[in-house]
This record gives C-alpha cells, sequence and structure tokens, in this order.
C-alpha cells in the first residue's frame, strides 16, 4: 500500500480505468497477502525522497519531500495513516494519498487508528 499517487480522483490511472478502483484493488492485493501469511508480517515504510509519483513510475517526479523517518507496524492501514499525516504535517509538499487507506480500512485489512512511539527519544 505504499505506492502514492498524484491523480484526482475520477481521472483515468496510467495503466487505464478509473482511479479509485485502481487504489482499491491496491489495498485487496495487500489484503490477500496479509490473509496468506495469517497476520504473520511486519509493515516497514522508509520515508525518504518522497515523490508525488508511485514507486513503480520508471520516471518519477524528483522528491517533494526529503527525510521524515522511518515507521513500522503490524497494521498496515494504521502505518499508511501515520505517514500520510506526517507528511501532512511537514513543512514540504503534499500529496493526495486518503482513499486506499480508506478502502483498506473498509475491507478489513486493517485500522487508521495508531499511536507513534518516537524511538529516538
Amino acid at each position: 500500500m505504499g505506492c502514492f499517487i498524484n491523480f484526482e480522483m475520477k481521472r483515468q490511472n496510467p495503466w487505464g480505468g478509473e482511479q479509485n478502483p485502481f487504489t482499491e484493488s491496491m489495498a485487496e492485493a495487500g489484503k490477500s497477502v496479509v490473509d496468506s501469511l495469517q497476520g504473520n508480517i511486519l509493515f516497514i515504510n522508509v520515508m525518504n525522497r518522497l515523490s508525488v509519483d508511485c514507486d513503480c513510475n520508471g520516471n518519477p517526479a524528483e522528491p517533494d519531500m526529503y527525510d521524515i523517518g522511518i515507521l513500522a507496524s503490524a497494521d498496515p492501514v494504521a502505518l499508511d495513516q501515520a505517514c500520510v499525516d506526517l507528511v501532512y504535517a511537514s513543512k514540504d509538499d503534499t500529496a493526495s494519498l486518503i482513499h486506499v487507506l480508506e478502502h483498506g480500512e473498509a475491507i478489513g485489512l486493517g485500522s487508521r487508528s495508531y499511536r507513534l512511539v518516537n524511538l529516538d527519544a
């Protein structure tokens, strides 16, 4: 789910079709992996040199954000929600990142609730 794409919700994604069903399918693919591993998985997001383009883009835009940190959780939706919140709280530019998280929560992949624990403190 860590693929951040900056498209309007009704725009076409680069592979065809509307954006919302595309991002929903990303959440559903993530849930199938979690389900097959029966929850025995840990998710780690490295928030460094973030671009508005998907990390699957072979020619992404230059990064808008630089080093926010590394986050980890057993709940991928809570983890991505924390990352989105940190992006929005930063002084750098932000992108539209919410719909895939809403759908991930709706299908039972995880929860958008989380508790940040600073390991540097």
